[in-house]
């Protein structure tokens, strides 16, 4: 939280730069706070099938050592619930490039890898990061992200023996200065 005030100076003076780009007849039409297309996002729900586990490295690779079936650390997922959502919240002006976003995703399962393979949904925990974006024109995007340490829930959320790494997960926690570029036209 410390670094917001230096990331979202960034994205306002890119947001500035960025909007000499001249406005379509469409954006004119628009209201100025909240336009039909505001939100934009999807969900996403996956399974992992035996043998081959969605692994958020909290636990290490032969935590069946450390207790066999029994092992403490069986933070490995069978199921993974994800999505994205973007919020465009102005529809003219300059202030209609910019956006915020969050992406969570949740993980479930108890597994050990070459030890225990369950189709238990118990709770594991949440990785999220969020953060803003200003459209520069031509496809780019200016970009910055704060990605935080993966949040274990429940009876998870405490040290699981030898075989624990920790809340520091696949990526731990990062902030970053990005550029997006997309092209292409979806179908659908």
């Amino acid at each position: 939280m410390k670094h917001l005030p230096w990331m979202f100076i960034c994205l306002a003076l890119c947001g500035v730069a960025g909007a000499q780009e001249h406005a379509t007849q469409d954006a004119s039409s628009e209201r100025f706070l909240l336009p039909r297309d505001t939100f934009y996002g999807y969900a996403q729900f996956d399974l992992a099938p035996p043998h081959n586990e969605i692994d958020p490295n909290l636990c290490a690779a032969n935590a069946g050592s450390f207790g066999g079936q029994n092992a403490p650390c069986s933070e490995f997922a069978r199921y993974m619930l994800s999505g994205l959502l973007e919020v465009r919240p102005f529809g003219r002006g300059p202030l209609r490039r910019f956006m915020v976003f969050g992406q969570p995703s949740f993980l479930f399962g108890k597994n050990i890898p070459q030890t225990l393979y369950t189709w238990s949904f118990d709770a594991i925990g949440i990785e999220h990061s969020w953060g803003g974006a200003i459209y520069l024109g031509k496809g780019f995007e200016l970009r910055v992200t704060q990605h935080f340490l993966f949040d274990r829930l429940g009876a998870r959320n405490t040290n699981l023996g030898a075989a624990d790494l920790g809340p520091n997960g696949p990526w731990g926690r990062y902030n970053a200065i990005g550029v997006r570029k997309t092209f292409g036209k979806q179908r659908w």
